[in-house]
């Protein structure tokens, strides 16, 4: 690859970056003595930099670029036509032919009776409307003049009426997870160090255990783990009100904390406890969605027929800013009645250009067969990867898919993990800048456990697999020499 010019010389583009670009969830007072990375340029799994080194990207451009970096033209071309049809419309009361067939293409991909696209600008976005949907969504049905105790619509026969005075405005999620960063997704995050800074926060929120494996009694079976988890969402549902609830949200493998697999029967019971309790059910696949784990959402492989899902990311491999949260007809049916209306825009949301470049992504994959090449290869990408547990310093490997990450140990037998001074001089203080030096672009990450967050694009192969094992493994090698 060669870098492409963008008029400004490296040195010239460094001092503008320091001068002028505040950079996402970044210390800037790093960038006083080093260099800002300055990527110029991508091809299929890889980057480039300003001074033309070249990097395997191994987290996909957080988790999102699901077709890799060479089809630039291809897309491009469809945005360009796009520009010159209608460049940009608004969908306040409005439609445009491309939000309709991208709202078409996506519900046709989703599984279950998902059936309804609001679209936005990105996942914090779309976990932001899902909040407001859901209340709104039982406000519409009427549930806040509801007094005393009722049969909720959609409970099972014979279940105990559940008490619904008041107004459904709670959410729950699980700890540790992450779902974005406004004010309203911010509260549902389940990550103290993020929220901490904003509070207070929008109320009320609950959070309950996530599904880590790994740190539980070895004797523990998959029943058992999944009837504590169960138990203790009910009990939450319960003790909060299950009147005051309106939502619960949660990733199909949950990214925070490192790749979290749902144990068997979990989804199977929160799906219940939801239909018992009347509360909404929302899947949170901003990552998971459009196939890194193997399939077009992680709602099908693990069969959690949600209510709602958010998406984001993978919807355009990240080729523009675009999200959605897709419904059931169910969920839409309230806002259908001539008095409705789900009291929520953005002026960007489902924009022309988006919505073109998004179904071009779509239309790519389904040529390349990128999910099912997912399907085919994760097993063999998980054993290759399955190499590093032989490192002393690697503890767990979790995952499946694309989608992967290796927890970090001081001692493998005793699981004892790291202070938190040493996760800053491990983490930040070497393994970040150390990968980068390598040509590997891997993220550390330590809310939660430490461990390395390993998703490349969809397209990697054998040979991607066996680069990133290979720089991992002579990294790790050193870290634990320094320890």
């Amino acid at each position: 690859m060669t870098a492409v010019s963008s008029g400004l010389s490296p040195a010239e583009l460094q001092k503008a970056a320091r001068d002028h670009l505040w950079l996402h969830f970044t210390r800037m007072s790093g960038y006083r003595d080093h260099e800002v990375p300055i990527i110029v340029r991508g091809e299929g799994c890889y980057l480039e930099d300003a001074n033309g080194k070249r990097y395997l990207d191994a987290l996909a451009g957080l988790f999102a670029v699901q077709i890799g970096y060479s089809y630039g033209d291809e897309v491009g071309e469809a945005a360009a036509a796009q520009l010159r049809e209608l460049p940009f419309y608004t969908n306040w009361s409005y439609a445009h032919p491309r939000a309709i067939e991208l709202a078409a293409e996506v519900a046709s991909l989703a599984p279950g009776d998902l059936n309804r696209v609001f679209f936005v600008n990105g996942g914090s976005e779309a976990v932001e409307a899902a909040w407001k949907l859901a209340r709104q969504y039982h406000a519409a049905r009427g549930e806040h003049e509801r007094t005393a105790f009722a049969q909720i619509p959609g409970d099972r026969v014979g279940d105990t009426p559940q008490p619904v005075a008041g107004r459904r405005w709670k959410a729950i999620s699980r700890h540790v997870a992450y779902h974005g960063t406004t004010m309203g997704a911010l509260s549902i995050n389940g990550i103290p160090a993020l929220r901490t800074p904003f509070e207070p926060l929008v109320p009320e929120v609950l959070h309950v255990r996530n599904t880590n494996r790994y740190h539980r009694p070895p004797e523990e079976t998959d029943e058992q783990f999944t009837a504590l988890l169960l138990d203790e969402l009910e009990h939450t549902i319960q003790s909060a009100g299950p009147e005051t609830i309106a939502m619960v949200i949660m990733e199909p493998v949950q990214n925070a904390g490192g790749s979290f697999l749902p144990p068997e029967g979990y989804f199977a019971g929160v799906r219940e406890l939801c239909d018992r309790y009347g509360i909404l059910l929302c899947a949170d696949e901003v990552i998971t969605g459009f196939g890194r784990l193997g399939a077009w959402f992680g709602s099908e492989r693990y069969d959690i027929r949600p209510d709602l899902v958010t998406c984001a990311k993978g919807l355009s491999s990240a080729y523009a800013s675009i999200g959605a949260v897709i419904a059931t007809d169910r969920v839409m049916e309230p806002f259908l009645e001539s008095d409705r209306m789900y009291s929520h825009g953005i002026t960007f949301g489902g924009h022309p250009v988006q919505a073109a470049i998004a179904l071009k992504n779509l239309e790519i994959m389904k040529r390349e067969r990128i999910v099912e090449h997912v399907s085919d290869e994760q097993e063999t990408f998980r054993e290759t990867l399955a190499q590093l547990l032989e490192l002393p310093i690697a503890g767990d490997l979790r995952g499946t898919g694309f989608f992967y990450a290796l927890e970090l140990v001081k001692d493998k037998e005793t699981k004892e993990t790291f202070s938190e001074q040493e996760r800053e001089e491990l983490l930040r203080g070497f393994l970040t800048p150390r990968m980068f030096e390598a040509g590997l672009i891997c993220r550390a990450d330590d809310r939660g456990d430490p461990v390395i967050q390993i998703s490349p694009p969809l397209i990697a192969q054998q040979a991607e697999f066996d680069a990133i094992v290979g720089i991992l493994g002579e990294v790790l090698t050193e870290a634990w020499e320094r320890i």
